[in-house]
């Protein structure tokens, strides 16, 4: 089942052509990469399906829903999250409360005001820290967390609220070759409750982890495919590993 798709998107900034018709379609319970050469269009499209930017042509429809034109709020509230490449973590508060942040942001107002949600939302949070390895650092200043571990929470954060879709921008630079490896352990088992989109430049991390590809190039598809299909496109040989 496609929960989300996008038909004929274009972008434009001026002059420049970022993304020049883009269809993609992404199943429930997928991991979804994005690779492609610098400047093929990736972060482009991510922002586009985070609603960082709109489309100048062309639909997005996520969950049977259009949402070309929703407002970012209006996407989170959907089910859809986005974590960009550089990290967001606010460094002077403890990782406990960057997490009950990300939870309370789509909790109502009254809740809020009556103080019911730190307690409420306790148990899913120390959740959340035990999935990426951080309930240890929970007292802890985020500012106090190795760039891996910053990038964990951010991702810990993200998924928080229990999105359907998450979007990742490149979410394993600059970390070390351990860090990735255990990135893609920690981010497998979350595919039983929520597909992934992710921009990455490290294809060895990417193949590991995801069902399926696209390659963009030049803000247009070069090809769509499972991982074993975009391994043997001549059309991506060609083309792609010539300029990565």
């Amino acid at each position: 089942m496609a929960l989300l798709e996008t038909r004929g998107v274009t972008k434009t900034f001026g002059a420049l052509q970022a993304l020049g018709g883009v269809d993609l379609t992404v199943r429930a319970g997928t991991f979804h990469g994005l690779i492609g050469p610098n400047g093929s269009g990736k972060s482009t499209l991510l922002k586009a399906l985070a609603g960082a930017h709109f489309p100048t042509t062309g639909s997005i429809t996520f969950d049977g829903r259009d949402i070309t034109t929703a407002l970012p709020y209006e996407r989170s509230r959907a089910g859809l999250s986005l974590k960009f490449q550089i990290t967001a973590v606010l460094p002077e508060l403890s990782v406990y409360d960057n997490v009950l942040l990300a939870l309370q942001a789509n909790r109502s107002m009254w809740s809020l005001v009556r103080s019911q949600s730190r307690q409420a939302m306790h148990s899913n949070i120390m959740k959340s820290l035990d999935q990426f390895r951080l309930s240890p650092r929970a007292d802890d200043l985020a500012g106090e967390l190795s760039h891996g571990e910053q990038q964990w929470l951010e991702i810990a954060m993200a998924l928080a609220p229990k999105p359907r879709l998450l979007l990742l921008d490149e979410p394993t630079g600059g970390m070390s070759p351990e860090e990735r490896r255990v990135t893609g352990e920690l981010l497998l088992p979350i595919k039983a409750e929520c597909a992934l989109v992710i921009v990455e430049h490290d294809l060895d991390f990417i193949k590991h982890i995801c069902d399926h590809l696209t390659v963009l190039d030049q803000g247009k598809v070069l090809d769509d495919g499972t991982v074993e299909e975009i391994e043997n496109s001549k059309k991506v040989q060609e083309v792609y590993t010539s300029r990565v």
